[in-house]
């Protein structure tokens, strides 16, 4: 038994999903968090796609940052 907006964790529990919601700033530092953990944990793959996701978030945060001062 699922409902719409959680996923099943083990046998029966449900877990509410996390939505992706926030500023580009915001989203950068939990992919640089992400990428830390999982090169500690040896997912180094995981990694570097995680740092270069936060790395074109740090990019377009400071495009459109600089795009909102012009104007």
């Amino acid at each position: 038994m699922t409902t719409h907006g959680s996923i099943l964790a083990g046998n029966s529990a449900l877990l509410p999903a996390v939505p992706l919601q926030g500023s580009f700033i915001e989203l950068a530092i939990l992919f640089v968090i992400l990428a830390i953990v999982a090169a500690v944990l040896g997912a180094r793959g995981v990694a570097g796609l995680s740092m270069t996701i936060a790395k074109w978030f740090i990019i377009l945060f400071i495009v459109l940052a600089i795009i909102s001062l012009v104007l």
